[in-house]
């Protein structure tokens, strides 16, 4: 018989039970794509760690928009009051590491190969950074997305946490209406809401459907 699938939701409830009961506050390493899907992660995590938030994303493009993005997640962290610090880290633009690692896959579909190496480079400089700053756990805001594969995402973090030595903290954020209140959030801070992933295969993809449209 099958295990079924994981509940990382749940995972993640009885885990912050247990830091709220130990009345310690763990550091976080939080893996951010933009502003919005930050927002509601922020929110929850806030009560629980010192998170330290990583702006690493080389698949957006172009580089104008990737400045717009970290601007607006600038913008949130000034504004919205959280239960704990929040620090962002410094991170600079790297367009060249995505595009190393989407060669030869140009041609896959949203979802396929080309999107699970590009959660690889972007989880892998996470625990990278978790590892080099001493951080307890490292995650990504990834999941909040209806459209992105939890699963993969948690094997990809708990594979990579395991190879480098910290811990991953599992997660589906878009649980007990995460995405939802993320929407909710963009709009109480006019939050730009891209609609696109970021890379240049998602960006063509999006005009394709809007000419057809």
């Amino acid at each position: 018989m099958g295990t079924g699938k994981r509940n990382y939701s749940k995972e993640l409830d009885a885990l912050l039970q247990k830091i709220e009961q130990s009345g310690k506050r763990p550091t976080l390493l939080l893996h951010v794509c933009c502003a919005p899907c930050s927002s509601y992660v922020l929110e929850y995590l806030s009560h629980y760690f010192s998170i330290f938030v990583l702006y690493y994303n080389p698949n957006i493009s172009p580089e104008a928009e990737y400045e717009k993005r970290r601007t607006e997640l600038s913008k949130l962290l000034s504004a919205m009051p959280l239960e704990n610090p929040v620090t962002l880290l410094p991170c600079e633009y790297e367009g060249e590491e995505f595009s190393a690692a989407a060669r030869g896959l140009e041609r896959e579909p949203e979802g396929g190969a080309r999107c699970e190496r590009c959660f690889r480079l972007r989880l892998k400089r996470a625990a990278q950074e978790a590892k080099r700053h001493g951080f307890d756990y490292f995650t990504t805001t990834l999941s909040i997305s209806p459209l992105k594969n939890v699963e993969l995402l948690n094997q990809i973090g708990e594979e990579i946490g395991k190879e480098i030595g910290v811990v991953h903290l599992p997660a589906d954020f878009k649980k007990k209406e995460g995405y939802k209140r993320s929407i909710e959030l963009s709009r109480e801070y006019s939050l730009y809401r891209q609609n696109y992933c970021g890379c240049v295969f998602s960006k063509a993809q999006r005009d394709t459907i809007g000419k057809e449209g």
